[in-house]
């Protein structure tokens, strides 16, 4: 069976983007048929200036929302990655594959970083080597597949490279993954903004549908939504992003298609009250999942030790092959020193 790895980065609340981009399908389609998993990359979110207290409360909840949109431990695994030693021990080894001029070359190191630089802030080391920690993400699990945006297929490529480079330094030990570009997907653009993506970063975006926003603030933001020059209600990305984000939304939420939506509606008022409404409905499960979660803490953890405790029989034996591939000494075990010390003794 296919395997396929998936993460979310504690750095912010989970918005609409995160959950009609690629949440959705992971609970739809991928957990049945893959062998899944999915991991709340909270080592991912160390690379900047953060609370650790927050970063703690956010990869709960991202997983509480993971199960929430209706992943089942039965059918895939979610775990926290800092759970499992292995992505560390094997992003040392990657680093002494990766190069330089491989990390500086990344875009989004170029953009982050000169973002810090511009508010007079210094940038930390991780920022720069986080990409080779993601290729261990996706390495230690012989991973086949990888669903990712646009925006990360430069990491991925990262991946194969580093795979396909150990590999002919040190004997063949990891499966060259391949990143793939679900159709369905849904790339959900800014309500403010709408030629910039919606991200999670930015907590008090007045453009960004969170998956725990009350439908109250559900139907402001939507209606407050950036629309175009005009009055007719046209799918044009190009020309009018603010009403094909509206209506893509609004697609995606009522399983239509925007194009054939946009000859429905004869303004844009009507256009926004119908995709609230529609965002509300779709968002209504997952919060009340949620809130059932929330009340049971323990069946989370539970969830979580058993994910990591799986992930780390998968990605164990892959990453130990490494380390010995690259000249490492083999670790004795214990109950191995403990019969040498009785043959001494005795």
């Amino acid at each position: 069976m296919t395997r396929v790895f998936s993460g979310v980065k504690p750095t912010g609340h989970l918005t609409l983007g995160n959950y009609l981009g690629a949440m959705r399908r992971w609970a739809a389609v991928d957990q049945h048929q893959a062998d899944a998993l999915f991991c709340i990359v909270d080592l991912h979110a160390l690379t900047v200036d953060h609370d650790p207290a927050r970063v703690r409360r956010l990869s709960r909840q991202a997983a509480t929302l993971l199960l929430a949109t209706g992943l089942d431990p039965e059918l895939c695994t979610v775990f926290v990655q800092s759970h499992v030693d292995e992505h560390a021990r094997l992003s040392y080894l990657l680093e002494c594959v990766a190069t330089d001029g491989e990390m500086r070359r990344m875009i989004q190191y170029r953009e982050k970083a000169g973002r810090e630089r511009e508010r007079g802030g210094s940038v930390r080391l991780s920022l720069l080597t986080y990409p080779v920690l993601m290729a261990a993400d996706i390495l230690a699990y012989g991973t086949d597949e990888v669903p990712v945006g646009d925006d990360q297929t430069q990491h991925v490529e990262l991946a194969r490279d580093l795979a396909v480079r150990f590999n002919q330094r040190y004997g063949h030990t990891f499966l060259v993954p391949r990143a793939t570009h679900p159709v369905v997907a849904t790339r959900v653009m800014n309500l403010q903004e709408p030629t910039s993506k919606m991200g999670k970063s930015d907590d008090v975006g007045p453009g960004i549908v969170y998956l725990l926003d009350e439908p109250a603030a559900v139907r402001k933001k939507v209606l407050r939504a950036v629309t175009d020059s005009g009055q007719e209600v046209v799918y044009d990305r190009e020309a009018r992003p603010g009403v094909a984000n509206l209506l893509e939304i609004l697609a995606a939420c009522t399983d239509g298609n925007p194009s054939d939506l946009s000859g429905v509606y004869e303004s844009y008022g009507a256009l926004k009250k119908d995709t609230a409404e529609a965002v509300v409905e779709v968002l209504r499960p997952v919060q009340e999942r949620h809130q059932e979660l929330c009340a049971d803490p323990g069946y989370v953890e539970g969830v979580l030790r058993d994910g990591a405790e799986r992930a780390r029989g998968m990605a164990r034996p892959i990453v130990d092959e490494a380390y010995r591939a690259i000249g490492l000494l083999p670790a004795v075990a214990a109950a191995a020193k403990t019969v040498m010390g009785a043959a001494v003794g005795g």
